[in-house]
């Protein structure tokens, strides 16, 4: 283990890296401050680090909130897909088109305060951050292109992503994976946080938004009112895969957020039930989506041939000319020539046959064998 993870493990606040003061006491409130022994000091860092925080939010919201304010939102391009399906790899190829803005990890972990602190905090905290995502070996920086789940984390407390922090409440996080059961105000909430941020990012680049964040997938309609112009990519993988790679996840992310000790042996049961929520809601909810608006791609395809991949997204949601982007496209696919991706050990056959059985419309869907 590096240093740099020894002390990410130990120190780091984690999901709450941009949290402030207010917020932090609120999520402290509703887990009964139900910390650990062995994260009391992460608890003390976030606190330390959330008073400051809360300098630089106020100094934000009064120097930057009158101009943010009346930001109109381009329709974003939201992308699509289940943990582990090759979400981060096809935001990073449509982030290579200068006509798109992402978020970047900096940004989604600092959503009160990075047009104040960004051209700092992310420099300095490129010293602290190891060289590739420890997860999967993915080279990133807090520059890299992320997850605007992780700002919904900060700015509302509605998110399943909580659940690494606390997961005794697991049952109450996991219920913002859909928003199904949750009360309207808190949904209020959560659009309207979203917009904030998203209105920064507007400001701060002036082009539309390319998103990513795999609860998105169970929140068509939702973002549909918010977005009724927005187009949508999805990826799909091999369920047999995405059940290893996901468990792979999040046996890895928790030491990094956990405020408690997680029960791994109820894990699985996590995992092959918010599949299943998720996808429910995605094949209910995606014949919302306006015609033209929707194009949906294969994992397995885009690596195979990731340039007539992405030139047909292109085409089939009428995006800006490709020619533009094919080139550096092409590079960047070279970079990627020595790239190893995980291996896992085989799944028994019981579980096999579970997955196969609660994931049934998955494979059928999209043709996997079972």
């Amino acid at each position: 283990m590096s240093w740099r993870e020894s002390l990410l493990r130990s120190l780091a606040p984690g999901l709450f890296a941009g949290v402030s003061f207010g917020d932090w006491l609120a999520v402290l409130r509703e887990n009964h401050f139900a910390i650990d022994p062995r994260y009391w000091l992460r608890a003390t860092c976030t606190s330390l680090n959330s008073l400051a925080n809360s300098v630089s939010r106020w100094y934000e919201d009064r120097v930057y909130g009158p101009r943010v304010q009346g930001v109109s939102i381009p329709p974003p391009l939201f992308i699509l897909g289940h943990w582990r399906s090759g979400t981060t790899h096809l935001q990073n190829l449509l982030a290579l088109d200068p006509r798109f803005a992402t978020p970047t990890l900096y940004q989604t972990n600092a959503p009160y305060t990075f047009l104040t602190t960004e051209a700092v905090g992310a420099r300095l905290g490129n010293f602290f951050l190891p060289r590739t995502r420890l997860v999967d070996n993915m080279a990133h920086n807090f520059g890299t292109p992320y997850e605007d789940e992780f700002a919904a984390c900060v700015t509302t407390r509605c998110s399943p992503y909580l659940t690494w922090a606390f997961p005794r409440r697991a049952d109450h996080y996991d219920r913002y994976l859909t928003f199904r059961e949750v009360p309207e105000a808190e949904v209020v909430k959560w659009k309207e946080a979203l917009l904030r941020f998203f209105k920064k990012l507007t400001w701060k680049y002036g082009r539309p938004l390319v998103l990513k964040s795999p609860p998105h997938t169970a929140r068509i309609k939702l973002l549909l009112a918010m977005f009724p112009e927005a187009r949508f990519v999805h990826i799909h993988r091999n369920p047999y895969v995405v059940f290893q790679s996901t468990k792979h996840l999040n046996l890895f992310a928790q030491p990094f957020y956990a405020f408690q000790r997680c029960d791994a042996q109820r894990l699985e049961a996590r995992i092959l039930r918010q599949y299943r929520e998720m996808y429910d809601a995605f094949f209910e909810e995606r014949g919302l989506i306006p015609k033209g608006h929707f194009h949906e791609v294969g994992f397995e395809d885009l690596e195979h041939d990731p340039v007539q991949n992405m030139q047909t997204l292109y085409e089939a949601l009428a995006l800006s000319d490709f020619n533009v982007v094919e080139g550096p496209l092409r590079r960047y696919v070279e970079s990627l020539a020595g790239y190893r991706k995980n291996t896992f050990p085989e799944l028994s056959v019981e579980l096999r046959q579970r997955i196969a059985r609660d994931w049934r419309r998955g494979f059928e869907e999209w043709g996997y064998p079972v």
